[in-house]
């Protein structure tokens, strides 16, 4: 099937599951991303550019005028028409609303595939409250990534009938690690922002090393709330317990998880509402077989069993956090036992194989 991916970006580095998208099988995918504004198609370009150009060397008609679509969306609905598209994938629900009247015009099937703040942030819900009640409508299925996100979209008035559960997988170069857990080292990966509250587990870990001076931190990526991060470190003269390597590559997280203790991110649903769907660097680190330390927010306990593949704690609980890597710290192969069960968990129930397959199936589906 040739089918259309909708993205807001095309940032490979933050938004990996949607990388791996391009590998849905049985698919001939065209990638178009930059919203409806200022789309392009990757290896083409802006599709209004383009659309000009066809448009003044063929003089083609406009057979789209009667659905009152704005240039954009015209030139949008004619590269659909040019590159055979039978079906698109919108990736984050504000998507699915822009792409709903090109889809609609030209009669194509759509799914919308949810990933956290679309479900979840107020302001989001506020405005667009009403069109993804007219999107869930048109759409051929929704996809949400945890159970907590698939609640909320029943709420937002999704059919259940159109809804599918589908957590995503890590790549599966994480499959390949033998994590050793050798070093008294945590590691965090994620954009600094206020739902990751990564100065939370920064307040934790500087418990830790009152007992375990020899115990180290590294909190890659960037974002936002970085320099609060940094200051907060400086502050408190943990400076060479914690480092900030920045944006980091899937290669350089593999080489942490080989030797670190356990993963940690302090998860949190803050004031604006906004949720994680299931944090995919968490899954990469349990199918690393590496324990993860976190909280019950959002998909993050679908993933990970408190006390069997990793410590759980409430979301604001710094003193709980700090005691589970204390735990991971002083028990003796704990950290070992942990890990491979969330790695066998891993592969059983969440591997990126079958999360594409049952993408596969569901945009296959759409024909019927």
């Amino acid at each position: 099937m040739k089918l259309a991916i909708f993205s807001p970006s095309n940032n490979a580095l933050t938004e990996t599951f949607i990388q791996a998208h391009r590998n849905i099988p049985g698919m001939e995918i065209s990638f178009y991303f930059c919203g409806v504004e200022h789309t392009q198609l990757e290896g083409k370009g802006f599709l209004l550019d383009l659309s000009l150009k066809t448009r003044i060397k063929k003089k083609i008609s406009n057979k789209l005028a009667k659905h009152k679509l704005t240039a954009t969306e015209e030139a949008i609905a004619e590269s659909f028409q040019t590159e055979g598209v039978e079906c698109v994938l919108a990736e984050y629900g504000p998507s699915g609303v822009d792409i709903l009247p090109i889809v609609k015009a030209l009669k194509i099937p759509l799914v919308v595939h949810f990933h956290g703040y679309d479900a979840a942030r107020y302001d989001v819900i506020e405005e667009l409250g009403e069109k993804y009640k007219e999107m869930f409508d048109y759409a051929s299925a929704i996809v949400a990534v945890s159970k907590v996100m698939y609640q909320k979209l029943l709420d937002l008035g999704c059919p259940k009938e159109k809804l599918i559960l589908n957590t995503y997988g890590p790549h599966t170069d994480f499959a390949k690690v033998e994590a050793k857990h050798v070093h008294q080292h945590f590691v965090g990966l994620g954009r600094f922002t206020d739902k990751k509250a990564p100065y939370y587990t920064i307040l934790a870990f500087r418990d830790v090393i009152e007992e375990f001076p020899g115990a180290r931190l590294t909190l890659a990526g960037d974002g936002p709330l970085l320099e609060v991060c940094k200051n907060l470190v400086r502050y408190f003269d943990m400076e060479q317990f914690v480092k900030f390597p920045g944006p980091i590559q899937r290669e350089d997280f593999i080489e942490m998880l080989k030797t670190c203790r356990a993963y940690v991110q302090h998860s949190l649903t803050p004031g604006s509402g906004d949720m994680e769907g299931t944090p995919l660097s968490i899954l990469e680190a349990q199918s690393a077989g590496v324990p993860v330390i976190s909280t019950n927010h959002a998909g993050i306990p679908d993933v990970v069993i408190h006390d069997e593949t990793g410590l759980l704690c409430d979301e604001h609980d710094v003193k709980t956090m700090t005691e589970h890597m204390k735990t991971l710290l002083a028990i003796k192969n704990l950290a070992g036992k942990m890990g491979e069960k969330g790695k066998i968990r891993v592969r059983e129930k969440f591997s990126l194989e079958k999360h594409l397959s049952k993408l596969a199936e569901v945009i296959n589906n759409t024909d019927s």
